[in-house]
Formats: structure tokens, C-alpha cells, sequence
């Protein structure tokens, strides 16, 4: 939370907070000279927007002078001046830097970030200085600079200043609607005595006056269900402000929401809306302090005689857990603090740590906060615990989207966008057609399947779909047998259909549910696969009723030729005649940033000796919205708690890096080498996090020759790590091993360590850390496994990955702090420290063993043809897919293909994505070389490759 006080005994101005609602803990932003104001979190959480005179060439003398005055006993009375040298600055969190947004002669302040993060709306006199006002009116201005106060709007960085307002009077404290189209300001008349509220678009147009209530109503402030706006009142009396409640349109009488005497002001609702936060002088001494309240939204709905919010169940529990971060007397490692962390991290405050999110914010900083409690160094970006990333996050309808139905004499009806039709979120982007439409029913190409003695099948039989619109059905035949659906089901996704489409030169692919899908929606909705791009032409969905419509044109009806279809009936394709169709898709989408938390502890006798990296990934799937949930219809919207995955695997690592750090602190510890804390965030998006670290300090053929060292000097006392003269791995000392956790907290019948057959000295590490312990231990060898340790297995890092098993509370909701095995998660973390203590201490460093072949958990829906290469599913923008490595001795090694490599062609078919390249696999035959395409640093390059039988 972000706010302003006079908090510091030689500074008698307003300067700006920030508060860790986690910790408690408070920091100034603002520079601590001059007046400040106004202050925002931009949506991101990684930057603070404030007003500020400190740029004042008079700034510290008129400091000064108020100290005097103050010292003097004339202390004036509060009352603000609107000082024209207020400008907006934003100051960046993990860099502390500040950034002046505004320049121009005048007061410019009282400003907010729109939702998005793009904008900011502002009110300033900067018109009175630039355009000469009357005669009348500057006899005014001279004795109230808020008497030309209007609002403007500009982009974040300050650029593209627009005016909004030119009442006379003052216009200020605007704020933006929770979905960014409004904003509600406070309107003062000429005299300053009676304010209103009023809200208005972003263009300044359809201005309107909410309230009327012959007073001072002023600091305006949107709940975020958009649907009403709590607000400051003076009528019951000059000096007795109260909030109100009043209907975003102003048809009702404003509700009373507080009834203590003196000043109660300036409310805004937490983003979630389950507290109302605002200034009252209710303190004990009678001074202004801010004041928490958890809100009752329903309560309110019916005072306003507004309907009920259909997100109001979510809002139920406080969103802010504020006690202080667990700590003990003593840093043993106890179920009690274990406990501790996981309840915090899978706590409602938490939101399911979804990546990007509030809640991530919330879970790394607290990671970051114990860290640098523990004695712990910054391992991060720029000196600080955090390393950004950005990442493709979802996708939203643009305003351009327009998709028309054309008849043969010229007339052209259009379709309303997110109603009658939705852009698939993969869908190429711009302007498509007009052309003609072909039925082609499933869309389905599927080869024979010779040992369930089915035939090939085959909608686009006969049908030439060149220059064409291809209309199909959304899933595939519902009445057919099992086996014959579970051949079709690997060729009856949309991306595979699209793909087929666009490979028999179709302009787009339309999609319709069709009447006998039992489906909640027709229109496929706008969900994003963050580990895949899209394709290269366009691709729709269509409402039954637009279908049917353009189907009757060439008498037939949808119902009839889906159900004959259902049944196994083999139909032809056919042309819709007389209609054209035509669509300009405009998809936009979001950008994200995700932070891994990482923090080293120093070794004591040669940090050169390469890093122990120890990882748990910190993020989980929010509310399930959009991710791999597996969640009941009932529960798709909850929050998902994640305790076990992975909170578990992060009190681990907590734990884990306070015993160590106050063992080597007090000399219990002589560490070769340091140790590194990684929380990964982005895990359950693909990888995000560790790839992207990856990717900045590891360089695959520069860690060969590194890894190459450490293995041929296992007996030598020399630094395993050094690097040629002006290596770039100097930037970061090599790895000699990873060490994960990933789900530890539901032991019940073992522990399960992946990644044992990375190295030949995992086994006898594991023997003697778990004598003392007595776990049972269930070693498996494969090292592709879906998780962190993944990420550095291929870039030639020894790994150990440590997990308790699968359950059926995973990604689901149930997956709660009340059900995790505390006693042997406590065991479980004795164990892997005393294996990381182990690394750190030994002169020796693991070797490497590259393995043949991925094994379980990399299969791709049970492809037979094996190439033994490792996509990078962080990379999302990538028109090809990214590879992160190759198998040693595989196919795609002996072949030449390297990691970093983007594949955009194999076996003669195109490849912009994964479900590309997964189905070029499927025509591959095992032992004929097929051609394979990369594009190496821009550069293409044609390889051979021999595909190997995965059975």
C-alpha cells in the first residue's frame, strides 16, 4: 500500500510510503525533500507514481523555512497550495530510480494509473499558464490555483497529453473505472464551497453528475465490481465528513456507510474489494491515520437496491494476511515453522500465486523478505533478491474486430463480435477475405489405423478448399466407438484443424459447436496456451444460429448433416453457395512479468568453485482461470491453495536456507563453494522462470566446455569453474549441480528423487544423508521430468529432483495447508539439506550423465517416432518451435540440431508451433531420414535426420 505522511521529525512535508502488507515493513519512495502527493501503484507492482516539488530550486530553503515557522509556534493551518512546481515522477521499485513523467509550468498532480497500466489521468492548471484566461478569472487564479483546475489524460511515460476537461471551477482526484472506460472525478462550482461527484469516458465525452447533494462530495472511488462508487460527504455538517455509497449512474439516493463525528475521507477499495481503506482522525491523539475495514459488498447491494455480484462469493475473506513473517528462537528445522509457511503461502491472502499476479507479488516478496532476514545476499537483478521475466499471459479482443456474411447480390450483414462470432485465440491477425465457404464437416485427416483395422478418415475428401473459408465442427463424431474415438482424438483439436486448413490453402478455419455438442458456451472461448504461437491464417467460431443461417443457402441443415455425421455416416464436403465471408481479426495480447526470487550464501573458502543451485518453484494456478486446473464445474473459480504444489517444496527451501546460513554464520560450516536459493516463478506456465535464467546466465556450448573441466578434475583441488578469458560464464560461476523441490509435503509411501541417474555420485550422497533420516526412498534414474530440474538437466547440470507423488487434491482447490504430512515433510527437508550441505562442502563436484532418451513425463500423446529433442516452452512468440536442447545420442544430436535451434520445418510440412511440429511427428516413419529446417542465430539450416522407435 502506498501513502503519504509527515513521519520524519526534519521533514514538515508530505512525503510518500510504501507498505509491505506481508511484512509490515515500510520504506520511502519519494526523495525526502520538497512536497509530495498523490501517490499510485502501477498495476504491476513494479513502480510508484507520485507528485513531488523536490526538482524546487527553493525546495530545501521553503523546507527550512516551515521548520522555522514551526519551531516558532506559527504553524499554519493545513491547507493545500497547489504549488506550480508539483510534477508527476514515477519511481521504480527494484532500481529506485526516479522518472519525471511531467514538465510543463503548473500544478500537476492527484494522478492514478489506469488498469492496464498504460495511462494516467491527472488534474492540473497547467491552461491558466499557457492560455491567458480574463481579466476576472486571473483576479481569481491569483487567490486560488484551483480555480482553473482540469484533468488530463497522457500515456504512462508521459507522452500523447490530452485535455479532458474546461468547466470553470476545479475538476481533480479522478480515478479509472475497473475496466478502464470511465473515470469519476470530484467538480468543485466557481466559488469552491459545493462539490459533486461526476464520471465521465476516457475521451472526456458523456460527462454526468452522480450526485446532488448541495455539498462538499469529493474523493470519488469505484468498487471493483464497477457497479457503484464510495465517496467523502460534508452534509451532515462543515466539519463531519462521512463516506457514501452511490449507484455508478446516480439514480438512487446516496447510502451513509460511516457515522463518526470529525473527518472520515479519501476511500478506496482494495483490488479485490474485500476491504475499504480511508483517513480518519479516530486515533487516540486525534490525528489523520489510515483506517482497514473488511467490506461487506452484499450488504451494500442491497442498501443501493443493486443486483448481486456474481463474483461476490470470491470476495469472502480478508485479502491481507498482515501478521509478521514466521521466524523461531532458534533456526532449526521444525514442523512449526514448515507449517508456518506453507499456511502463508497457500493462504486465501495468496490468490494461488498465479505468475504475474498480485498474489505471486505478495508470495515472492515474503520469500525475498525471509531471505534477507536469514543473513542471505541478493542474487537478482541490479543488487535486489528479484530476476523479471516477461511472458505472453492471455489474450483479449482488440476494438477492430469485424466479421461480415456476404450474399451473391452484394449485400453484407454483419455479425456483433463476442456474440455471434470470437476470434480463436490463435488466430493469425488483420483483414481476411471476402471469399466463399466450404463445409468440410469434423475437419478431420486421420491415417488408417491398421491394427484396429480402421479406415483412413478424411473430411476434406474431393473438396477443394484453396483461397476458401473451411467451416467444421468444434470436437469430433460423438456416437462412434471408443477405440475409434480415441484414434480421432489426437486429429480433432483445433490447432491440428487450423493447421490442415491452412495447408490445403484456406484463408481461415470457421468453427461451430454444432446442436448436439453439449457444450456451456458455443463460441470457443479466448483462452491462451502461454507454450505455444499461433498460426498463419485465420480462425473463428461461430454461434449454431449464424451457422445454420449460412447453411440453409445451400439447403442443408446443421442438425441433419452433425447427427448423420455423429453416427459414422460418411459425408462429403461441400460448398455453401451463394455466401462470402470476410473478417478483420484484431486479438491483443498480454504482457506479463513474473520475478524468480533468488539469494546466495557465500562460501568460506573458495567461492570460485562453481554454485550448489537449490530450487523450488513459488508459483501455482491462481484461480484456475485459463491454466491446467483440474477442478470440478463447482469449483473452477476458487482459489487453488497449492500447498503442496508447491508451497511445500518452498518452506523446504526456506528452511533449508536459514539452518544453513546461521551454521555457516557462526562457523558450524566451512562452505567450498555458495550455495544459491532459487524460487522459481512461471513453473506451471512451462518453465518460465528457471528458462529464463537459464537462458541469461548459461550458455549450452560454454557449459560443455565448463562441465568438461569439472568432470576431468573431480580429484584435483584447482577451481573446477574457470573459464577461458572473457567468457561470458564468468557472469556467473558454474553450476556443479541442482537440487529441486517440487510437491514434498503428502508423503505416504516413499519419496521419490528424479534425476539419480544423472550423476554416479547421487547414490552414494543419497545413502548417507538419509542414515540419520530414515526415509524410504524410491530412486528413479529419468531426468526429463516435468519440472525445474528439467531446465538445467539439459544444459549439462547434474540434477536431483525431490517429490512425494501425485494426488487427487493436485491442481485442484483441495490442495490445502490441513492435508500436508508435517513430520515427514520435516524429515524430507533434513534429508535434502544434508545432501546440499554435502555439495557445498565436498572438494569433489558430481559428474554428468547425459542420458539417451527422454523417458516418462515427455511423451507427446503416445508418439511412436522418437527425435530426442527438448522444446523450450517459454517461448511463445516464436513463429517455429524453440528448442532448450537435445537429447546426447539421439536422433536430433547425431543429426547436428542444437539447443537454442528453432525448428520450422520437418519432413516437408511447416511448423510455426508445437502442435506443428508434434504432428509433422506423426507422418515420420522409423528408420527413413526425413529433412529437418532450423533456424540457427537467423540463419536457415537443412539437416538429416533418422528417426528412432520410442517402444
Amino acid at each position: 500500500m502506498v501513502f503519504q505522511s509527515e513521519r520524519e521529525p526534519g521533514n514538515p512535508f508530505f512525503q510518500i510510503y510504501l507498505m509491505d502488507m506481508v511484512t509490515g515493513r515500510t520504506r520511502r519512495v519519494s526523495p525526502g525533500t520538497g512536497k509530495t502527493t498523490c501517490a499510485w501503484i502501477h498495476p504491476s507492482g513494479d513502480r510508484v507514481m507520485f507528485s513531488s516539488t523536490h526538482e524546487d530550486p527553493r525546495a530545501v530553503e521553503l523546507q527550512q523555512q516551515e521548520l522555522d515557522r514551526r519551531v516558532a509556534g506559527k504553524q499554519r493551518r493545513y491547507s493545500w497550495d497547489y504549488d506550480e512546481q508539483f510534477e508527476i515522477y514515477s519511481w521504480h521499485r527494484d532500481g529506485g530510480e526516479l522518472t519525471r513523467l511531467t514538465g510543463a509550468r503548473g500544478y500537476d498532480a492527484e494522478g492514478c494509473y489506469s488498469p492496464d497500466g498504460r495511462r494516467i489521468v491527472f488534474a492540473s492548471n497547467r491552461h491558466a499558464y499557457t492560455d491567458p484566461p480574463t481579466a476576472a478569472d486571473a483576479a481569481k487564479f491569483e487567490v486560488d490555483k484551483s480555480f482553473l483546475m482540469d484533468l488530463y489524460i497522457m500515456n504512462a511515460d508521459g507522452s500523447d497529453v490530452q485535455r479532458l476537461t474546461s468547466a470553470r471551477g476545479y475538476d481533480g482526484g479522478p480515478f479509472f473505472s475497473p475496466n478502464g472506460q470511465r473515470i469519476c472525478w470530484r467538480r468543485f462550482d466557481e466559488e469552491g464551497t459545493v462539490a459533486e461527484v461526476f464520471t465521465m469516458n476516457t475521451d472526456g465525452s458523456d460527462q454526468k453528475q452522480i450526485t446532488n447533494l448541495g455539498a462538499m462530495s469529493w474523493a470519488p472511488f469505484y468498487h471493483p465490481s464497477g457497479d457503484y462508487l464510495v465517496f467523502t460527504t460534508n452534509v451532515h455538517g462543515f466539519a463531519n465528513f462521512e463516506l457514501y455509497l452511490v449507484d455508478t449512474d446516480g439514480r438512487r439516493d446516496p447510502i451513509r456507510v460511516t457515522h463518526t463525528d470529525g473527518f472520515d475521507g479519501l476511500p478506496v477499495f482494495t483490488p479485490d474489494g474485500r476491504n475499504l481503506v480511508w483517513t480518519a482522525k479516530r486515533a487516540a491523539d486525534g490525528s489523520s491515520q489510515l483506517f482497514m475495514a473488511e467490506w461487506n459488498d452484499g450488504a451494500a447491494r442491497d442498501l443501493l437496491g443493486l443486483k448481486a455480484d456474481p463474483q461476490s462469493d470470491i470476495r469472502v475473506a480478508p485479502a491481507i494476511d498482515t501478521r509478521p513473517a514466521p521466524t523461531t528462537d532458534t533456526p532449526a528445522i521444525t514442523e512449526h515453522d514448515l507449517k508456518a509457511h506453507i499456511v502463508r503461502l497457500a493462504g486465501q491472502a495468496m490468490e494461488g500465486r498465479l505468475t504475474g499476479t498480485r498474489g505471486e507479488k505478495l508470495a515472492t516478496r515474503y520469500v525475498a523478505d525471509l531471505f534477507e532476514r536469514y543473513g542471505l545476499e541478493p542474487a537478482g537483478n541490479d543488487g535486489t533478491f528479484f530476476q523479471p521475466f516477461e511472458y505472453t499471459a492471455g489474450a483479449e479482443l482488440g476494438p477492430n474486430n469485424m466479421m461480415q456474411r456476404h450474399a451473391d447480390d452484394g449485400d453484407a450483414v454483419s455479425m456483433a463480435p463476442d456474440r455471434d462470432w470470437r476470434p480463436l485465440a490463435f488466430s493469425s491477425v488483420g483483414s481476411f477475405g471476402p471469399a466463399p465457404v466450404v463445409f468440410a464437416g469434423y475437419g478431420i485427416t486421420a491415417p488408417p489405423d491398421e491394427q484396429q483395422k480402421w479406415d483412413e478418415y478424411d473430411s476434406y475428401a474431393h473438396l477443394d478448399v484453396t483461397d476458401k473459408w473451411v467451416m467444421v465442427l468444434r470436437y469430433m463424431p460423438e456416437d462412434l466407438p471408443a477405440p475409434r474415438r480415441q484414434q480421432l482424438a489426437r486429429y480433432a483439436g483445433l490447432r491440428y484443424k487450423a493447421m490442415v486448413a491452412r495447408d490445403r490453402g484456406a484463408v481461415g478455419l470457421i468453427v461451430v459447436s454444432g446442436p448436439n455438442a453439449a457444450v456451456r458456451q458455443q463460441l470457443v472461448p479466448l483462452t491462451f496456451d502461454a507454450s505455444a504461437a499461433g498460426t498463419s491464417i485465420a480462425a473463428v467460431s461461430v454461434t449454431d444460429k449464424a451457422a445454420a443461417k449460412w447453411l440453409a443457402t445451400s439447403g442443408k441443415k446443421l442438425r441433419r448433416i452433425q447427427t448423420a455425421l455423429d453416427g459414422g455416416k460418411s459425408l462429403m464436403g461441400f460448398a455453401i453457395r451463394g455466401v462470402r465471408a470476410s473478417a478483420t481479426i484484431d486479438i491483443r495480447h498480454e504482457k506479463r512479468t513474473g520475478r524468480n526470487v533468488l539469494a546466495r550464501l557465500r562460501g568460506g573458502v573458495a567461492s570460485g568453485k562453481g554454485v550448489v543451485l537449490v530450487g523450488a518453484h513459488v508459483d501455482h494456478l491462481g484461480r484456475g482461470v485459463g491454466s491446467s486446473s483440474l477442478a470440478s464445474k463447482a469449483d473452477s473459480r476458487s482459489v487453488h491453495y497449492g500447498a503442496d504444489d508447491n508451497a511445500s517444496g518452498v518452506a523446504a527451501l526456506l528452511e533449508m536456507a536459514q539452518r544453513l546460513a546461521a551454521r555457516a554464520r557462526q562457523g558450524d560450516l566451512t562452505l567450498q563453494r555458495d550455495i544459491v536459493f532459487a524460487a522459481w516463478s512461471g513453473e506451471e506456465l512451462g518453465l518460465l522462470g528457471s528458462s529464463h535464467f537459464a537462458r541469461r546466465y548459461l550458455d549450452s556450448e560454454l557449459d560443455s566446455e565448463v562441465q568438461s573441466k569439472l568432470n576431468s578434475k573431480l580429484d584435483s583441488d584447482t577451481e573446477p569453474g574457470a573459464a577461458a578469458e572473457g567468457d561470458s560464464a564468468t557472469l556467473y560461476p558454474a553450476i556443479i549441480a541442482n537440487i529441486n523441490l517440487d510437491m514434498i509435503g503428502r508423503y505416504r509411501d516413499g519419496l521419490t528423487l528424479h534425476g539419480v541417474g544423472s550423476s554416479t555420485a547421487w547414490p552414494a550422497l543419497i545413502e548417507q544423508a538419509n542414515a540419520p533420516v530414515g526415509l524410504r526412498i524410491k530412486p528413479q534414474n529419468d531426468s526429463y521430468v516435468p519440472t525445474d530440474a528439467t531446465t538445467f538437466f539439459v544444459k549439462g547440470v547434474p540434477v536431483l529432483s525431490a517429490f512425494t507423488g501425485a494426488h487427487a487434491d493436485y491442481h485442484t482447490p483441495r490442495d490445502t495447508p490441513d492435508k500436508i504430512n508435517y513430520p515427514s515433510t520435516e524429515r524430507i527437508t533434513r534429508f535434502v539439506a544434508r545432501i546440499v550441505q554435502a555439495l557445498a562442502t565436498a572438494q569433489k563436484v558430481p559428474d554428468y550423465v547425459a542420458a539417451a532418451r527422454p523417458q516418462s513425463g515427455t511423451s507427446r500423446g503416445g508418439l511412436r517416432a522418437y527425435l530426442g529433442t527438448i522444446p523450450d516452452y517459454s517461448q511463445s512468440d516464436v513463429k517455429g518451435l524453440t528448442l532448450s536442447g537435445v537429447a546426447p545420442g539421439g536422433p536430433a544430436d547425431q543429426a547436428g540440431v542444437k539447443g537454442a535451434d528453432v525448428v520450422v520445418e520437418l519432413a516437408g510440412r511447416r511448423v510455426e508451433n508445437i502442435y506443428d511440429y508434434t504432428y509433422a511427428i506423426e507422418a515420420l516413419k522409423i528408420g527413413d531420414p526425413a529433412q529437418i529446417v532450423v533456424l540457427r542465430n537467423g540463419r536457415r539450416v537443412e539437416l538429416r535426420i533418422v528417426p528412432e522407435s520410442r517402444e
